[in-house]
């Protein structure tokens, strides 16, 4: 039976079976149905480990290296998505019949929410073939509820596009800015003015859409599909057909401020009494293309930016059928909302606009209360080892694209003391700088089998091993080889991207937190020392003990098992805590603001400052923790923030609960003060070597409140990313410089130590 008599020649069309066993078990289905593409969407959840460390019966914690390494399976939920030609949907929908056997009774009487034009259309195909029961959905309610869940879940999701630019793209921060405009261009184009999460209303369209385009380039033109005659119109020359301001006047109309090159006609020369006989005849088919499409962006823009004036927005994102990343369609668009608008208002471009009606149905089922609220900037991330990446060309879309989202462990927010409008998370974006991209891309590709060994030998799960390391390697070869083709496949490409790629790899293929086997050993070694240190500390005079509690922190910072140099110098000689403090540049430093710093604390107390640690071992132990000691002494209330996930050799803040647990025996300061309640561990909300601020968790924001200090340790967090930005309190940041691009960068040495101490509305002080 042919459901529209659509798919009756279509070729089958297969899903990958990791998808059908999602499949099998997903709830909260839904689909959005459009003339050309479907997308489907379903909730599953995905079999992992969370590996934890015992605890004794006394309650004291064995963090040290002692305890017992225990591997729990758990559920991560996943959102994904899977978008298709519509043609295939009988097909596909008799695959997954077939593929399920037995398991397709678990189809009947289950809820599939519908949307789009085809919502009508296919309902007995979903009754009839798989047994589902049909909720219709309104198709720009769904639009816009996929509209913000994107624009504040994924960072870099909006962008512009200009053509010619270095770069074309440029990425958007992640968030939400009402009002905005939402011109969906589909057969014809609607216009919704997005008051917020909400709260939305339709305000104007036009008939003179996608289907224009397509329908007079049928006509017009031998092009068999919507993709051939983008492609066509991209080789064409439009003003072989359009008739410029230039051939009617013999060049500009500056009285009026008209260009010589602006159409003052589209298809004006195509005229018979302009173009006679044989000539007219051989007008190239392209050219034509080239002018319709145009004739229609430039319709389509004048209009959005009237109602973007009318309605007073500043932003309008455009989606649909038409745009698809397509070169042409994108800078049609973008040129048009430009001229009329003459520059005050630019047009906006998603890299999953094609995903918002799936979205969109699919959050009106959901119980999740988070999803969709705008404060929340983060409940779910892109998940890059199974997502196809975004690619801006006018190539033939490819039959088969998935997207997935993995819910987070806690919702995000924007930290409150940033100052959000400057705020950058990240040093360097790799997509501009191509020396740059090349030496990072080169650094993860040239150290792989090394990094691979180590993460071999540190991995307790021995089940096929072998096999998933070797497709982790497979894959993310694969992937730096995609980055390096197509940078900005998966947004702004920075080196935290490149450490977040990696570890989500890792997870894919069950290599979870690989390095809490070494981490166990180096805390366990440190703790061993933390009692000479702190007694060695006490014992010098004040001022002396303010410099050498942050010499501490600097040679802590060395155990740092993602940089190369550390790893290179301890594979010839084991680094003990002593000698990575001698690693470390000689005052003066490269950034030293040491002496302000000291001033600072001979001033007046810190009431309260919130610390973002970085790695295991010595550096958490023998540098951060004997600072956390001399701050609670001094009247201080002291928050530690980590990691909630692993990454590397990094602390987490499970590990660090445990490990405060055991110096509480060393120390009646630490003691008394988590009996106090004044020394806190709490969770980031990430996983990462990499410290992103605009997604931050809610427990951190929460501790804001009367914070006057935020201290940032490391060079993933303190330079790599966060080293320009700047707060609403003072700040400190410490760390060492283990790179050698980035020595080259700075023009300073290895090992070069930064202490950046600023305070808010103050310019920074000079380095001595």
């Amino acid at each position: 039976m042919s459901h529209g008599g659509i798919d009756r020649y279509a070729p089958p069309i297969y899903i990958p079976e990791r998808h059908l066993n999602a499949l099998r078990q997903a709830s909260n289905l839904a689909i959005d149905i459009g003339g050309s593409l479907a997308k489907l969407a379903y909730l599953t959840h995905v079999p992992g480990r969370r590996r934890t460390i015992s605890q004794d019966g006394g309650g004291s914690s064995k963090g040290g290296g002692e305890g017992e390494v225990r591997d729990e399976e758990c559920r991560r939920s996943r959102l994904q998505f899977v978008k298709f030609e519509t043609k295939h949907i009988q097909s596909l929908t008799h695959y997954i019949k077939d593929c399920m056997g037995d398991d397709v009774d678990l189809c009947h009487g289950r809820t599939i929410r519908v949307t789009g034009g085809g919502a009508f259309k296919f309902t007995a195909l979903f009754e009839q073939e798989l047994g589902l029961k049909i909720v219709k959905e309104d198709e720009m309610e769904c639009l816009i509820k996929g509209a913000n869940f994107l624009l504040n879940n994924i960072p870099n999701e909006a962008f512009s596009f200009k053509k010619n630019r270095n770069p074309e793209i440029e990425f958007r921060k992640a968030g939400c800015e009402f009002p905005y405009l939402l011109v969906n261009i589909g057969s014809g184009v609607s216009i919704l003015k997005v008051h917020s999460d909400s709260k939305f209303e339709r305000v104007g369209g036009t008939a003179m859409g996608g289907g224009t385009f397509w329908g007079l380039g049928s006509l017009l033109t031998n092009a068999q599909g919507f993709d051939e005659l983008l492609a066509l119109a991209e080789e064409g020359d439009s003003s072989a057909v359009d008739l410029l301001v230039k051939d009617i006047y013999g060049g500009s109309y500056e009285a009026m401020g008209l260009p010589g090159d602006l159409v003052a006609s589209s298809f004006g020369k195509a005229a018979r009494s302009r173009i006679a006989g044989p000539a007219r005849e051989q007008l190239p088919k392209s050219s034509i293309a080239k002018s319709l499409l145009h004739m229609i962006s430039n319709g389509i823009g004048q209009i959005a930016y009237l109602h973007a004036n009318l309605y007073n927005c500043s932003h309008v994102i455009f989606g649909g059928f038409f745009i698809r990343g397509k070169k042409t369609t994108m800078h049609s668009i973008s040129y048009a909302i430009n001229y009329w608008s003459k520059g005050t208002i630019q047009a906006l471009f998603m890299r999953h606009e094609g995903y918002l009606g799936a979205v969109g149905a699919y959050m009106t089922g959901t119980t999740d209360e988070n999803v969709g609220d705008s404060e929340t900037v983060g409940n779910y991330g892109e998940n890059y080892a199974f997502s196809d990446s975004f690619e801006v060309n006018d190539a033939v879309t490819q039959a088969l694209q998935f997207l997935e989202l993995d819910r987070l462990d806690l919702p995000l927010v924007q930290f409150p003391l940033l100052n959000a409008e400057e705020y950058q998370a990240d040093l360097i974006d790799l997509s501009l700088e191509t020396e740059a991209r090349n030496y990072w891309l080169d650094i993860f590709k040239d150290g792989l089998d090394k990094f691979c060994k180590v993460i071999r030998d540190g991995e307790s799960n021995r089940v096929h091993i072998d096999k998933r390391m070797a497709l982790f390697k497979k894959k993310f070869l694969e992937c730096l080889a995609l980055l390096r083709k197509n940078p900005f496949a998966y947004g702004n490409l920075t080196v935290r991207t490149l450490l977040d790629c990696r570890e989500q790899f890792l997870a894919e293929f069950d290599f979870y937190d690989p390095y809490l086997k070494f981490k166990l050993e180096e805390n366990n070694a440190a703790l061993e020392q933390l009692p000479g240190r702190l007694e060695y500390l006490r014992t010098l005079p004040w001022e002396e003990r303010q410099v050498e509690l942050i010499k501490g922190i600097l040679g802590g910072n060395i155990f740092d098992w993602g940089s190369s140099a550390v790893v290179r110098i301890n594979e010839k000689t084991k680094i003990d805590f002593g000698a990575a403090c001698d690693l470390v540049q000689s005052p003066p430093w490269f950034v030293d603001h040491l002496e302000h710093w000291i001033k600072r604390l001979k001033r007046a107390s810190i009431r309260k400052m919130l610390v973002f640690v970085d790695n295991s071992g010595a550096d958490i132990i023998l540098g951060i923790l004997p600072f956390v000691v001399e701050m609670l002494r001094m009247g201080s209330e002291v928050v530690l923030a980590a990691n909630s996930r692993p990454a590397l050799n990094d602390i987490t803040s499970h590990e660090l609960r445990m490990i405060v647990s055991q110096v509480c025996s060393m120390s009646d300061v630490v003691q008394g003060a988590v009996d106090e309640g004044k020394l806190r561990i709490i969770e980031n909300g990430l996983g990462s070597p990499c410290l992103d601020l605009s997604r931050i968790s809610q427990q951190v924001a929460a501790e804001c409140v009367g914070c006057d200090l935020v201290v940032i340790e490391g060079m993933g967090r303190a330079i790599h990313t966060n080293f320009n930005c700047q707060f609403k309190v003072e700040s400190l940041k410490l760390a060492v410089v283990k790179n050698k691009w980035l020595c080259e960068k700075f023009g300073c040495p290895m090992f070069a130590a930064v202490c950046k101490y600023h305070v808010p509305d103050m310019p920074p002080p000079e380095t001595d």
